[in-house]
């Protein structure tokens, strides 16, 4: 019988070659990453919109429920300039007659600073000392990377293109995850435009792996076993799985989220700028369709003035102003625990392994 032991367990602490995508905005909860990582797999963070006092308290919870490895994971995007309030008007007027169907206060101008203090977060990262910490939307520079590592962090970044991992490498990486054009959320994409970087999975996994000389996991479209057994052979030594794990029972994500994916159907996935002002993945809605021509802040500007309404249309279970992020595979979701969506991975991984074996 196959094994799914790679170099990267042994590098990560973990049994599996399964990374859950550390996915901002509130799926990752620590009853999720706690459960990921109990059932063998490494369950990650995604706090890219959290304060430092929130970040430790939320790996304390986890590690409440858990001695295994964990994951953390910021971006790393810098902060747009201040937009002048006149500015802001035709993004505001474009989005006031969402606000208005909610019953919500009409927009205001938004502040900066747009998100949290990026060195405060790092510095956090420093204190928390996660297992494995990664990055998207940016990088660190060398010098980080290398005090991070000294401190016994495993650290990772993500690549959307060969320059990318290129880059990486260079900063001195454990890891690099690559991120293909089908995978749900954020493009990670910042040394190219976004939209010139949407090389699939299993063209960027084969692309990357023969570039660098790191670890290298897949990421993008992946939710099942066939597709973990597909980048491994390929040579990727693991697989991050976002939208898969959205639906668990443990998943912080909204109800109307957990539900647009688990009913998905082919091609309802599109790139849109609209919620936050960086390109992502998700399943489009009357939101997306109407803002299509609409003007848009800058990220995280954008992100700042949509969050009212995102969060006012998943507590009132309108799907038509949230953000449902998910990948192009999202028609293969299922609604299952954590530790049981691990535990059929693996054997589906492993069934698939052997079914590749038997042909030779």
């Amino acid at each position: 019988m196959a094994t799914l032991k790679t170099p990267l367990c042994d590098l990560l602490g973990i049994d599996l070659p399964i990374i859950q995508a550390p996915m901002a905005g509130g799926p990752t909860t620590p009853e999720l990453v706690a459960a990921v990582s109990n059932a063998g797999a490494l369950g990650s963070f995604g706090f890219a919109y959290m304060q430092p006092e929130a970040m430790q308290r939320d790996v304390e919870l986890a590690r409440v429920r858990t001695s295994a490895p964990l994951g953390v994971n910021l971006f790393l995007s810098k902060d747009a300039d201040a937009i002048d309030a006149a500015a802001q008007q035709p993004a505001l007027d474009a989005v006031r007659p969402y606000f208005a169907e909610l019953g919500l206060p009409a927009p205001q101008p938004v502040k900066p600073p747009y998100s949290p203090d990026r060195r405060s977060q790092l510095a956090a990262i420093d204190a928390i000392k996660p297992a494995v910490f990664t990055f998207h939307l940016g990088d660190t520079g060398p010098a980080p990377v290398a005090h991070l590592r000294a401190s016994g962090i495993k650290v990772g970044g993500s690549a959307t293109c060969v320059a990318e991992a290129r880059h990486l490498e260079a900063l001195g990486v454990d890891f690099i995850i690559a991120q293909g054009g089908e995978a749900g959320g954020h493009r990670g994409t910042y040394l190219r435009d976004p939209y010139q970087a949407m090389t699939g999975t299993l063209a960027l996994v084969r692309l990357i792996v023969k570039a660098v000389r790191v670890p290298v996991v897949a990421a993008g479209g992946i939710m099942d076993g066939a597709g973990i057994a597909a980048v491994l052979a390929l040579g990727a030594q693991g697989a991050q799985l976002g939208t898969a794990f959205v639906p668990c029972t443990e998943s912080g994500a909204s109800a109307v989220h957990k539900q647009a994916i688990l009913t998905a159907q082919e091609d309802d996935t599109v790139i849109t700028e609209k919620f936050s002002g960086k390109p992502a993945r998700g399943i489009v809605n009357r939101y997306v369709r109407e803002m299509q021509d609409s003007p848009t802040l800058a990220f995280p500007a954008q992100n700042a003035l949509t969050g009212a309404l995102r969060s006012a249309a998943a507590k009132a279970g309108k799907s038509e102003f949230v953000s449902l992020w998910a990948g192009q595979a999202a028609p293969l979701a299922r609604a299952l625990s954590a530790a049981e969506l691990v535990a059929t991975l693996r054997d589906e991984t492993l069934e698939a392994l052997d079914r590749l074996r038997s042909l030779g």
